[in-house]
């Protein structure tokens, strides 16, 4: 039997403690669900420092406990370098994500994507940052919408 290629995925927020590790864990389990847990990486981190060590903030964790979805052991990172080659699929939750990605990194650019992108349907293209505003369900349903689509667009673009 020969061995298959890991599909590997980073969501990328500010803090990595509410939007990316709560995508992370909400592709993780639409991949699971999907019979695809072996093919993937799924990994998430945060532009900045200053939650680095942390779990997830409650409200991330309150929201996926709430839709039956497990964070895991997830701690908060910050971004490095060799993301920008060690992940096929990077994908922010904002413009500002982005453009912190591409002061970072030259790569940026070129690899990272915006998660709703692969839900144009939603009429926007970003997701909010909850930390301070709460609205966690809202953020909820962005992320499993783009999720959901990210999840369709490896599929077609990797032949699973």
């Amino acid at each position: 039997m020969s061995q298959q290629r890991l599909i590997r995925v980073l969501f990328v927020c500010m803090g990595n403690i509410c939007r990316s590790p709560m995508a992370e864990a909400a592709f993780r389990h639409q991949v699971a669900a999907a019979g695809l847990a072996e093919r993937f990486v799924i990994d998430s981190a945060g532009t900045g420092s200053w939650h680095i060590g942390e779990r997830p903030h409650r409200g991330t964790l309150a929201i996926l406990a709430q839709h039956g979805i497990d964070a895991g052991a997830q701690r908060a990172r910050q971004l490095e370098p060799a993301d920008f080659t060690a992940f096929d699929y990077i994908v922010a939750m904002d413009g500002e994500n982005l453009g912190d990605m591409a002061a970072f990194h030259r790569e940026a650019r070129a690899r990272a994507r915006l998660l709703l992108d692969y839900a144009p349907g939603l009429g926007t293209r970003e997701v909010p940052d909850p930390y301070y505003s709460g609205g966690f369900e809202h953020v909820y349903r962005l992320v499993e919408a783009g999720c959901r689509g990210l999840l369709a667009h490896i599929r077609e673009r990797e032949g699973l």
